[in-house]
């Protein structure tokens, strides 16, 4: 099955997804969206990692920034922090330059290395919309974060690949019905930045938007 552009989604929404169904559904379905240190932090990372105007060759490798990424298979859009091609003796070949690279993207994290695998799925997502439009093969990509400083490697193998397709087909499938799964709380309740919105405690099977409307209309009264 192929997707128009018309259908795609955020590529970057698979994290929020990964980590909450419900969180994804406020922010890509509901339009709900608060900012918190957690996320204003992020931004200024992407903000800096996203220079499109940036591109720079050391050695062997060439680096671009916030490459424009989409994928007609998994109905999904975006871009990605960085993009770095490893030249080769096999990879892809590249417009203007001499030899063969592999393509490497690089996603940049405000945190620390986490439990759970909403990070990873991300990359891999994009890796797979870069195989698709560069016709690569690509066989890994890194996680920075910025509290340790350090590159995690992430192989792009056949589970996580799976784990990708299986998730983007369940957000299409909500998108499509504009369904807000209902809460399943957590631990990780208390980091997400939609907590006041969510309320997870007070409204577990109810949706926000409806929860906001109608307190409007009894102040209204």
């Amino acid at each position: 099955m192929e997707y128009t552009e018309d259908k795609y989604l955020l590529l970057s929404g698979i994290q929020h997804f990964a980590f909450c169904r419900r969180q994804w559904a406020l922010i890509h379905i509901e339009q709900q969206w608060m900012e918190n240190v957690r996320t204003f932090e992020g931004k200024v990372m992407h903000e800096k990692a996203h220079d499109v105007e940036f591109s720079e060759k050391r050695g062997d490798i060439l680096t671009v920034r916030g490459m424009k990424v989409a994928s007609r298979m998994l109905g999904i859009s975006g871009e990605c922090d960085v993009v770095e091609f490893h030249k080769s003796t096999e990879g892809i070949p590249i417009h203007g330059r001499e030899g063969l690279f592999q393509v490497v993207p690089v996603e940049y994290k405000r945190g620390a290395p986490k439990q759970h695998d909403a990070d990873r799925l991300q990359l891999a997502a994009q890796a797979m919309c870069l195989e698709e439009m560069l016709f690569a093969d690509i066989r890994l990509g890194y996680l920075y974060y910025g509290e340790t400083r350090r590159r995690v490697e992430v192989l792009m193998d056949e589970e996580i690949r799976e784990n990708v397709r299986n998730m983007l087909s369940e957000m299409h499938a909500y998108y499509e019905r504009g369904y807000t799964p209902k809460v399943k709380t957590g631990k990780f309740c208390v980091q997400c930045s939609l907590q006041e919105i969510c309320m997870p405690v007070l409204c577990e099977n109810r949706s926000a938007v409806r929860y906001i409307d109608n307190v409007l209309k009894e102040e209204m009264h």
